[in-house]
């Protein structure tokens, strides 16, 4: 016999026993002591526990109960604390791979926000097919558009049909990469990253400009101020005309 436990994995209720809970706990307390002084922790750990929720759904099926053996096979999917470079908790209890939990591989074909232009579905089909630039995509579809006219219809029905990558498990299924705890983390970092690049390169931008309509406002002021008369030749008064009496 054994305790059970209602717990909230990534937004998702789930029982859990006493066993698979404590090793869970372990792994998960891991993690967030690993990634605790990263700028992403947030989203990185949150993304993390969404993915492993997302695991033990698709294999629990009609099964009630989280076990050990569910627990340790997750992790295997999502990578061991060696794996990516935290400290081995579990020492020997790693878990060994069993033949019911197999990795899903290939990738998987989404609307690309990150890189969009209308609806991302051109950056997207670049991302699936290993295409470096989207702008390719794009201009076969603004060729086909011409020729045939059938491209618009093409690109409606894919934006209607294709699900946007919002969460880093989609946006690496869109790379054909595996979602563990590792590719997770470096995925959400090289977003930060571009992000705050991003927020640089508007900074600099405004700033040059704002320099620039500094300069040419003063440039405009210049000319006032050489015209300015002195205030003693404003107030001199005029000589009284020769032959003026009072």
């Amino acid at each position: 016999m054994n305790k059970i436990s209602n717990i909230n994995l990534g937004g998702f209720p789930f029982t859990i026993d006493e066993d698979a809970f404590n090793h869970l706990d372990k792994y998960l307390k891991t993690i967030h002591k690993h990634f605790g002084k990263s700028d992403s922790y947030e989203e990185i750990t949150t993304d993390i526990e969404t993915r492993m929720a997302e695991l033990f759904q698709d294999k629990l099926e009609d099964r009630p109960i989280v076990t050990l053996p569910d627990v340790k096979n997750v992790i295997l999917t999502m990578g061991t604390p060696e794996d990516f470079g935290a400290e081995d908790v579990f020492m020997d209890e790693a878990p060994k791979s069993s033949g019911k939990w197999k990795i899903k591989t290939g990738k998987r074909l989404f609307r690309n926000p990150e890189h969009e232009a209308i609806a991302g579905v051109c950056s997207g089909i670049a991302a699936y097919f290993g295409i470096q630039d989207a702008l390719w995509v794009r201009l076969l579809f603004i060729l086909l558009a011409f020729t045939g006219g059938f491209a618009v219809v093409v690109y409606i029905i894919l934006w209607a049909v294709l699900p946007k990558a919002e969460s880093s498990s989609d946006r690496l299924a869109m790379r054909g990469e595996q979602a563990n705890v590792e590719n997770i983390s470096k995925i959400i970092e090289e977003e930060l990253d571009h992000v705050t690049k991003k927020v640089s390169e508007i900074g600099e931008e405004l700033k040059s400009e704002f320099h620039s309509k500094k300069k040419v406002s003063a440039g405009r002021m210049m000319p006032k101020a050489k015209a300015q008369r002195p205030l003693s030749e404003i107030i001199s008064v005029q000589p009284l005309p020769k032959g003026f009496m009072f």
